[in-house]
């Protein structure tokens, strides 16, 4: 029989298989931490009606209780010019002298006016005023006894001898102005700024100095409320209830 011719057909071969490259492992992304939230600040850290507090306030409508409270840390300034020799509390004393080093260094000595002024004195300074001015024009300026913050030995009246002692133009002198800007830091507020008198009650007094201690006197600063009436949320205290 004769043979079959041609040869036998190519197998049929599979394409190659192509193998996905590895991915590798899959990555998790990482959240962003979530910042902690900014420290608020607490108004009642603090007593407003203690009159050992440093953030008493005393105002027309606030009288200190009791009214004819005296402090019990009171000691004399240290290293500073203190005209009629009167004391304060001691973190007040403290900070005023590290404020008028600073100011000295900065080229705008001052010294201390009046500090701490008891019952009696701040009695006999008002009618005395009453006795010269009226009580209209007396209350526009000075306290009455058991309404002054120098009462709660917590302030101080600044002056450089330029002139403008307990007036209005020691807000523009070097000294006032230096003061102004960095009483914050040690602790201290203008207590009675121009255009507030609706609230503190007083006229603008750039040289009446209150202590509340630095925590409170930045936290005003930064946030731009210049008076404790407005920035504890108090009735405003132009007047007095009687």
């Amino acid at each position: 029989m004769a043979g079959v011719s041609g040869c036998a057909p190519e197998p049929v071969k599979a394409p190659p298989v192509t193998q996905a490259p590895d991915p590798g492992p899959t990555l998790t992304p990482t959240p962003s931490p979530t910042p902690p939230p900014e420290p608020s600040f607490d108004k009642a850290a603090h007593s407003l009606d203690d009159p050992m507090s440093i953030w008493v306030v005393s105002n027309k409508l606030r009288p200190l209780n009791p009214i004819e409270f005296e402090p019990n840390d009171l000691v004399m300034p240290e290293g500073v010019g203190n005209q009629n020799g009167q004391p304060l509390r001691e973190p007040a004393a403290r900070a005023v002298e590290a404020m008028l080093a600073a100011a000295a260094e900065a080229g705008v000595p001052a010294g201390i006016i009046s500090a701490y002024r008891g019952y009696e004195l701040q009695q006999s300074l008002y009618t005395s005023y009453i006795a010269r001015d009226g009580q209209a024009a007396a209350d526009s300026y000075s306290a009455r006894p058991g309404h002054s913050e120098h009462q709660t030995g917590l302030v101080v009246d600044l002056d450089d001898g330029s002139g403008c002692a307990l007036s209005e133009c020691f807000g523009a002198t070097g000294a006032g102005v230096w003061l102004a800007e960095h009483a914050a830091e040690f602790g201290f507020i203008v207590r009675y700024p121009p255009g507030k008198e609706g609230v503190t009650g007083f006229i603008p007094e750039p040289w009446h100095f209150r202590y509340v201690g630095p925590e409170l006197a930045i936290e005003m600063r930064d946030t731009g409320v210049v008076t404790l009436e407005e920035f504890f949320g108090l009735p405003p205290a132009p007047d007095y209830a009687q």
